[in-house]
Protein backbone atom coordinates (compact mmCIF):
# COMPACT_ATOMS: atom_id res chain seq x y z
CA UNK A 1 0.00 0.00 0.00
CA UNK A 2 1.23 3.47 -0.86
CA UNK A 3 1.01 5.03 2.60
CA UNK A 4 2.66 8.22 1.37
CA UNK A 5 -0.30 8.85 -0.93
CA UNK A 6 -2.83 8.21 1.85
CA UNK A 7 -1.10 10.62 4.24
CA UNK A 8 -0.83 13.72 2.08
CA UNK A 9 -2.87 15.57 -0.51
CA UNK A 10 -3.31 13.33 -3.54
CA UNK A 11 -4.09 13.96 -7.17
CA UNK A 12 -6.51 11.96 -9.28
CA UNK A 13 -3.57 10.52 -11.21
CA UNK A 14 -1.98 9.22 -7.99
CA UNK A 15 -5.19 7.49 -6.95
CA UNK A 16 -5.85 6.00 -10.39
CA UNK A 17 -3.50 3.05 -9.86
CA UNK A 18 -4.62 2.14 -6.32
CA UNK A 19 -6.95 -0.58 -5.05
CA UNK A 20 -10.39 0.30 -3.66
CA UNK A 21 -9.13 -0.08 -0.10
CA UNK A 22 -6.11 2.13 -0.78
CA UNK A 23 -8.31 4.80 -2.33
CA UNK A 24 -10.68 4.65 0.64
CA UNK A 25 -7.74 5.05 3.04
CA UNK A 26 -6.64 8.14 1.12
CA UNK A 27 -10.15 9.55 1.43
CA UNK A 28 -10.27 8.55 5.10
CA UNK A 29 -7.21 10.75 5.60
CA UNK A 30 -8.87 13.61 3.70
CA UNK A 31 -6.18 13.37 1.01
CA UNK A 32 -8.55 13.89 -1.95
CA UNK A 33 -11.89 15.67 -2.43
CA UNK A 34 -12.55 15.39 -6.18
CA UNK A 35 -14.63 13.15 -8.44
CA UNK A 36 -14.22 9.36 -8.54
CA UNK A 37 -15.15 8.64 -12.18
CA UNK A 38 -12.67 6.19 -13.69
CA UNK A 39 -11.06 5.14 -10.39
CA UNK A 40 -10.78 1.46 -9.36
CA UNK A 41 -11.60 -0.18 -12.67
CA UNK A 42 -13.97 -3.10 -12.25
CA UNK A 43 -15.42 -2.08 -8.88
CA UNK A 44 -18.93 -0.89 -8.10
CA UNK A 45 -19.35 2.77 -7.19
CA UNK A 46 -22.39 4.00 -5.26
CA UNK A 47 -24.27 7.12 -4.32
CA UNK A 48 -24.78 7.47 -0.57
CA UNK A 49 -27.75 8.80 1.42
CA UNK A 50 -27.86 8.85 5.23
CA UNK A 51 -31.09 9.52 7.13
CA UNK A 52 -32.60 8.99 10.54
CA UNK A 53 -34.49 5.70 10.72
CA UNK A 54 -37.92 7.35 10.81
CA UNK A 55 -37.22 9.00 7.45
CA UNK A 56 -35.39 6.01 6.01
CA UNK A 57 -38.49 3.83 5.75
CA UNK A 58 -40.20 6.07 3.20
CA UNK A 59 -36.91 6.76 1.46
CA UNK A 60 -36.33 3.05 0.91
CA UNK A 61 -39.81 2.80 -0.62
CA UNK A 62 -39.04 5.81 -2.82
CA UNK A 63 -35.94 4.10 -4.19
CA UNK A 64 -37.82 0.89 -4.94
CA UNK A 65 -40.52 2.81 -6.81
CA UNK A 66 -37.95 4.75 -8.87
CA UNK A 67 -35.31 2.11 -9.51
CA UNK A 68 -34.24 3.53 -12.89
CA UNK A 69 -33.00 6.62 -11.07
CA UNK A 70 -32.30 5.15 -7.62
CA UNK A 71 -31.32 1.46 -7.87
CA UNK A 72 -30.94 0.46 -4.24
CA UNK A 73 -27.84 -1.66 -3.71
CA UNK A 74 -27.51 -1.96 0.06
CA UNK A 75 -28.93 -0.63 3.34
CA UNK A 76 -26.94 -0.46 6.56
CA UNK A 77 -28.14 -1.64 9.93
CA UNK A 78 -29.39 1.26 12.03
CA UNK A 79 -26.46 3.02 13.67
CA UNK A 80 -23.83 0.99 11.82
CA UNK A 81 -21.41 3.09 9.69
CA UNK A 82 -20.27 -0.01 7.78
CA UNK A 83 -21.62 -1.88 4.77
CA UNK A 84 -19.98 -5.31 4.91
CA UNK A 85 -21.99 -6.48 1.90
CA UNK A 86 -19.98 -4.03 -0.20
CA UNK A 87 -16.60 -4.28 1.53
CA UNK A 88 -15.13 -5.39 4.84
CA UNK A 89 -13.21 -2.17 5.50
CA UNK A 90 -15.74 0.54 4.64
CA UNK A 91 -16.34 3.45 7.00
CA UNK A 92 -19.26 5.47 5.64
CA UNK A 93 -18.31 8.40 7.89
CA UNK A 94 -14.92 8.96 6.24
CA UNK A 95 -14.49 7.00 3.00
CA UNK A 96 -16.01 9.39 0.44
CA UNK A 97 -14.19 12.40 -1.06
CA UNK A 98 -16.83 14.90 0.08
CA UNK A 99 -20.26 14.95 1.71
CA UNK A 100 -23.24 17.31 1.55
CA UNK A 101 -25.15 18.00 4.78
CA UNK A 102 -28.84 18.95 4.45
CA UNK A 103 -30.76 20.81 7.20
CA UNK A 104 -33.76 20.65 6.64
CA UNK A 105 -33.86 19.83 2.95
CA UNK A 106 -31.20 22.35 1.96
CA UNK A 107 -27.51 21.59 1.43
CA UNK A 108 -25.93 23.91 3.97
CA UNK A 109 -22.46 22.45 4.27
CA UNK A 110 -19.80 20.51 2.37
CA UNK A 111 -17.49 18.45 4.55
CA UNK A 112 -14.67 15.95 4.03
CA UNK A 113 -15.95 13.52 6.67
CA UNK A 114 -19.00 13.16 8.92
CA UNK A 115 -17.67 11.27 11.93
CA UNK A 116 -18.67 14.10 14.28
CA UNK A 117 -22.19 14.18 12.81
CA UNK A 118 -22.88 10.44 12.96
CA UNK A 119 -25.86 9.38 15.10
CA UNK A 120 -26.87 5.99 16.50
CA UNK A 121 -30.22 6.33 14.73
CA UNK A 122 -28.81 6.80 11.23
CA UNK A 123 -29.50 4.45 8.34
CA UNK A 124 -27.30 4.54 5.24
CA UNK A 125 -28.41 3.71 1.70
CA UNK A 126 -26.06 2.82 -1.16
CA UNK A 127 -27.61 3.59 -4.54
CA UNK A 128 -26.22 2.45 -7.90
CA UNK A 129 -24.11 4.90 -9.89
CA UNK A 130 -23.64 5.29 -13.64
CA UNK A 131 -19.87 5.48 -13.16
CA UNK A 132 -20.09 1.70 -12.84
CA UNK A 133 -20.76 1.02 -16.54
CA UNK A 134 -18.27 3.56 -17.86
CA UNK A 135 -15.34 1.14 -17.87
CA UNK A 136 -17.31 -1.21 -20.14
CA UNK A 137 -18.07 1.63 -22.54
CA UNK A 138 -14.45 2.76 -22.59
CA UNK A 139 -13.30 -0.80 -23.20
CA UNK A 140 -15.59 -0.76 -26.24
CA UNK A 141 -13.81 2.33 -27.54
CA UNK A 142 -16.44 4.88 -26.49
CA UNK A 143 -14.92 7.99 -24.94
CA UNK A 144 -16.30 9.15 -21.60
CA UNK A 145 -15.88 12.84 -22.22
CA UNK A 146 -15.97 13.99 -18.59
CA UNK A 147 -13.13 11.58 -17.79
CA UNK A 148 -11.01 12.59 -20.78
CA UNK A 149 -11.63 16.27 -19.95
CA UNK A 150 -10.96 15.70 -16.23
CA UNK A 151 -14.27 17.06 -14.93
CA UNK A 152 -17.38 15.83 -13.11
CA UNK A 153 -20.07 14.33 -15.35
CA UNK A 154 -22.82 16.85 -16.26
CA UNK A 155 -26.13 16.30 -14.47
CA UNK A 156 -29.49 17.94 -15.17
CA UNK A 157 -32.84 18.25 -13.45
CA UNK A 158 -35.60 17.12 -15.81
CA UNK A 159 -39.35 17.41 -16.31
CA UNK A 160 -39.71 13.69 -15.50
CA UNK A 161 -41.70 13.22 -12.28
CA UNK A 162 -40.67 10.51 -9.83
CA UNK A 163 -43.21 8.28 -8.07
CA UNK A 164 -43.62 9.78 -4.58
CA UNK A 165 -43.33 7.84 -1.33
CA UNK A 166 -44.39 9.70 1.79
CA UNK A 167 -42.72 13.11 1.67
CA UNK A 168 -40.13 11.97 -0.89
CA UNK A 169 -40.74 12.93 -4.51
CA UNK A 170 -39.99 15.64 -7.06
CA UNK A 171 -38.36 15.74 -10.51
CA UNK A 172 -35.80 13.18 -11.66
CA UNK A 173 -32.16 13.91 -12.44
CA UNK A 174 -30.16 12.53 -15.37
CA UNK A 175 -26.48 12.38 -16.23
CA UNK A 176 -25.34 13.02 -19.81
CA UNK A 177 -22.57 11.53 -21.94
CA UNK A 178 -21.99 12.28 -25.63
CA UNK A 179 -21.89 9.10 -27.71
CA UNK A 180 -21.12 8.56 -31.41
CA UNK A 181 -24.26 8.40 -33.52
CA UNK A 182 -23.12 5.12 -35.06
CA UNK A 183 -22.62 3.49 -31.61
CA UNK A 184 -26.07 4.06 -30.11
CA UNK A 185 -27.11 0.41 -30.26
CA UNK A 186 -23.76 -0.67 -28.83
CA UNK A 187 -24.21 1.68 -25.88
CA UNK A 188 -27.72 0.39 -25.21
CA UNK A 189 -26.58 -3.23 -25.36
CA UNK A 190 -23.57 -2.69 -23.08
CA UNK A 191 -25.47 -0.69 -20.47
CA UNK A 192 -28.40 -3.11 -20.29
CA UNK A 193 -26.02 -5.46 -18.46
CA UNK A 194 -25.89 -2.94 -15.57
CA UNK A 195 -29.46 -2.64 -14.20
CA UNK A 196 -27.91 -1.99 -10.77
CA UNK A 197 -26.27 1.12 -12.29
CA UNK A 198 -29.23 2.69 -14.14
CA UNK A 199 -29.06 0.37 -17.16
CA UNK A 200 -29.50 1.66 -20.72
CA UNK A 201 -29.97 5.37 -21.47
CA UNK A 202 -33.53 6.49 -20.82
CA UNK A 203 -33.32 9.16 -23.52
CA UNK A 204 -31.07 9.87 -26.49
CA UNK A 205 -31.32 13.02 -28.57
CA UNK A 206 -33.13 16.32 -28.00
CA UNK A 207 -32.70 17.38 -24.35
CA UNK A 208 -35.82 19.56 -24.58
CA UNK A 209 -37.90 16.37 -24.71
CA UNK A 210 -37.10 15.78 -21.03
CA UNK A 211 -37.19 19.41 -19.95
CA UNK A 212 -33.53 20.39 -20.33
CA UNK A 213 -33.25 23.83 -21.92
CA UNK A 214 -29.48 24.28 -22.19
CA UNK A 215 -26.88 21.49 -22.16
CA UNK A 216 -24.18 24.10 -21.53
CA UNK A 217 -25.61 24.74 -18.06
CA UNK A 218 -25.77 21.53 -16.02
CA UNK A 219 -27.20 21.93 -12.52
CA UNK A 220 -24.42 19.70 -11.17
CA UNK A 221 -21.04 18.79 -12.64
CA UNK A 222 -19.44 20.44 -15.65
CA UNK A 223 -20.28 21.12 -19.28
CA UNK A 224 -18.52 18.79 -21.72
CA UNK A 225 -17.84 19.04 -25.44
CA UNK A 226 -20.24 17.34 -27.86
CA UNK A 227 -18.75 16.67 -31.29
CA UNK A 228 -20.58 16.91 -34.61
CA UNK A 229 -20.78 13.14 -35.00
CA UNK A 230 -22.14 12.64 -31.48
CA UNK A 231 -25.52 12.79 -29.80
CA UNK A 232 -26.28 13.43 -26.10
CA UNK A 233 -27.38 10.32 -24.17
CA UNK A 234 -29.08 10.58 -20.80
CA UNK A 235 -29.10 8.05 -17.97
CA UNK A 236 -31.03 7.98 -14.71
CA UNK A 237 -28.92 9.57 -11.98
CA UNK A 238 -28.68 8.93 -8.24
CA UNK A 239 -28.64 12.68 -7.58
CA UNK A 240 -32.42 12.22 -7.95
CA UNK A 241 -32.21 11.20 -4.29
CA UNK A 242 -30.84 14.61 -3.37
CA UNK A 243 -33.73 16.37 -5.11
CA UNK A 244 -36.08 14.07 -3.19
CA UNK A 245 -34.36 15.10 0.04
CA UNK A 246 -34.95 18.74 -0.79
CA UNK A 247 -38.61 17.89 -1.47
CA UNK A 248 -39.03 15.95 1.80
CA UNK A 249 -36.96 18.32 3.98
CA UNK A 250 -36.03 15.94 6.83
CA UNK A 251 -34.36 17.52 9.85
CA UNK A 252 -31.00 16.17 8.72
CA UNK A 253 -29.75 14.19 5.76
CA UNK A 254 -26.24 13.49 4.52
CA UNK A 255 -25.24 12.51 0.98
CA UNK A 256 -22.19 12.15 -1.20
CA UNK A 257 -21.22 15.26 -3.14
CA UNK A 258 -22.30 14.79 -6.78
CA UNK A 259 -19.56 12.88 -8.60
CA UNK A 260 -17.76 11.92 -5.36
CA UNK A 261 -18.87 8.34 -4.80
CA UNK A 262 -18.45 5.43 -2.40
CA UNK A 263 -15.99 3.00 -4.01
CA UNK A 264 -16.73 -0.59 -3.00
CA UNK A 265 -14.97 -3.94 -3.28
CA UNK A 266 -17.92 -5.42 -5.20
CA UNK A 267 -17.37 -6.26 -8.89
CA UNK A 268 -19.09 -3.67 -11.08
CA UNK A 269 -20.72 -6.40 -13.15
CA UNK A 270 -22.32 -7.73 -9.92
CA UNK A 271 -21.62 -11.38 -9.10
CA UNK A 272 -24.24 -14.05 -9.69
CA UNK A 273 -27.18 -13.59 -7.34
CA UNK A 274 -26.35 -9.94 -6.59
CA UNK A 275 -29.22 -7.57 -7.35
CA UNK A 276 -30.75 -4.36 -6.16
CA UNK A 277 -32.70 -4.90 -2.95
Amino acid sequence: MNLEVTQRRSTYEQLAGLTPREVRLALRNNAYSGHTAGLCTGRLQCNLVILRERDGIDFQKFCRQNSVFCPLISVSSTGDPRMPKLGQDIDLRRDLPMYFVYRPGQAIERVLDIHTLWEDGFMAFAVGCSFTFEHALMNAGIDMRHISQGVTVPMYQTSIATVPAGRFGGPAVVSMRPIPKDRIEDVKRICMAFPHAHGAPLHIGDPADIGISDLRKPKWGSHVTIKNDEVPAFWGCGVTTQVALTHAAPDIAITHAPGAMLITDTPETAPTGFATI
